[in-house]
């Protein structure tokens, strides 16, 4: 693990010829008999993205992205400051600035760094340089031939690559000093077909913490031009959603965006240290069916939304949230878990040196069942299957939640029917979780396209499920009576 922190320092600190005693400095002149801690976060991006469109490369980015970002915690309170500039006059002004959130104290000492190893889950490896420019552009444009060749009526193919190099170094003011070096890819491919005058749209892609060769392994590309091409071809035979309240089945992986959205963010410390979540103050009682247990894991190799570490340094984990229907954890950061007087689960993650750490999910995901998905739509005499989803919305205080189904199918006399178009889930988080009456044994992730906003600030996350059955929920539809 010290390759990690070799990796960063040489990234981060060499190049501006700063040492650990200086940093040493820089923290201590911001302790203070308010201050609860302090910490510098360094970091240092390359991005770079590429857009084809109908053939054609129509877009293109590379960007250099570097500062530290300090901060500075006395209660609730929080001093920041961040420069872009990672020189000592830029991060003695920034201290400056952050310590000013009190008046009082003066210089304390800093405790000696201490190496915090964190995971080995993904290697430090730059996925940018792992394909040249030239093999790029071929992978796009193979991609857009394979994908027009799956059918006929395929009129518009859009794909786009993008990849990140992320080298963090955490120093805080108890000695905690820990690093991680961070790939990360994803490639999207939109389709829209079209038969009869009609248009319809189709949607695939994924990723995850390796290099562009991933894609090229097992054809894993061309895995997701099928996939946008089938899900185009299916909402071409779609009819009018069915309205009203009905049992609906969940289909596995990517519809765990429904309990990221309307659970999930209602776990996070922050909401219930204030109380304003729905699940404040509830620890231990029950919160949903005993089949549901729903965990955050920020553990898994490879994936989107895991973590050497967090952004605090702090070693992520399996965090059980909810187990067989009880409330057991929320996700924590540092500065709400002190608040709460409880430890930090790895949850502290930040857009980048310029923002703020929150308590914010990983992977979040619920586990398998005992049924089969077979068992679960036979049992269904009339309602709806979802498979995919689109956009959704979510109130965290009250818990319900608004989300739009992109692929769904209408379940009739225990089989699966025609597919449907414009249907719409309306509910109440907590209501859904207690009427989840089975839940099937196909668990499966999504496949690594996962974003999160919270408080304006973006970062990648997982999520999955298995199959599962809610005996009722409002759906929202466009059929006439």
């Amino acid at each position: 693990m010290n390759n990690f922190l070799e990796i960063a320092r040489q990234d981060l600190l060499d190049p501006a010829g700063l040492t650990e005693k200086q940093l040493q400095h820089v923290l201590s002149s911001i302790l203070g008999n308010n201050i609860d801690n302090a910490d510098l976060y360094f970091q240092s991006t390359y991005s770079e993205s590429w857009v084809l469109e109908d053939g054609i490369i129509k877009g293109g980015s590379y960007n250099i992205d570097r500062g530290v970002g300090v901060r500075a915690m006395s209660g609730e309170k929080t001093g920041f400051a961040y420069s872009d500039d990672i020189m000592m006059p830029a991060l003695e002004k920034a201290a400056q600035a952050a310590r000013s959130i009190t008046k009082q104290g003066g210089e304390q000492s800093v405790q000696a760094w201490k190496w915090a190893a964190g995971h080995e889950l993904y290697l430090p490896i730059n996925p940018l340089i792992s394909l040249s420019e030239h093999d790029k552009v071929a992978l796009l444009q193979r991609v857009d031939a394979y994908t027009r060749q799956q059918d006929p009526r395929v009129i518009q193919v859009n794909v786009s690559l993008a990849a990140e190099y992320e080298t963090i170094m955490v120093m805080a003011s108890d000695g905690h000093l820990a690093a991680d070096v961070r790939p990360l890819v994803r490639m999207n491919i939109s389709v829209i077909v079209e038969q009869n005058g009609r248009r319809e749209h189709g949607y695939s892609g994924g990723g995850g913490r390796f290099d562009y060769r991933q894609l090229l392994d097992n054809d894993q590309a061309l895995s997701y031009a099928r996939e946008a091409v089938r899900q185009a071809l299916v909402n071409l035979e779609a009819v009018d959603a069915p309205a009203g309240t009905m049992p609906v089945v969940l289909g596995p992986g990517w519809p765990g965006v429904l309990l990221h959205e309307a659970v999930g963010h209602g776990l996070e410390g922050d909401f219930n240290r204030k109380g304003s979540s729905l699940y404040s103050g509830r620890m231990g009682e029950q919160v949903a069916s005993p089949l549901c247990t729903i965990v955050d894991d920020g553990t898994l190799p490879n994936r989107r939304g895991s973590l050497n570490i967090d952004d605090e340094g702090v070693p992520t984990r399996c965090t059980v949230l909810i187990e067989k229907g009880i409330l057991r954890n929320y996700m924590q950061d540092k500065k709400n878990a002190r608040l709460m007087g409880v430890e930090s689960t790895g949850n502290g993650r930040r857009e980048s040196y310029a923002h703020i750490p929150m308590p914010r999910m990983t992977n979040t995901y619920m586990l398998p069942g005992e049924s089969t998905p077979e068992e679960i739509i036979a049992s269904v005499k009339k309602g709806i299957y979802a498979v995919n989803f689109g956009g959704g919305q979510v109130d965290i205080t009250s818990g319900k939640f608004v989300f739009s189904a992109s692929e769904a199918y209408l379940i009739e006399n225990g089989k699966i029917t025609v597919p449907v178009k414009g249907a719409t889930l309306i509910g109440n988080g907590p209501d859904v979780l207690n009427r989840v009456s089975m839940v099937g044994n196909d668990l499966k992730l999504d496949s690594g396209i996962g974003v999160c906003g919270k408080d304006g600030q973006s970062v990648p996350v997982g999520v999955g499920q298995p199959t599962l059955r809610i005996d009722a929920l409002t759906v929202g539809g466009t059929a006439k009576e």
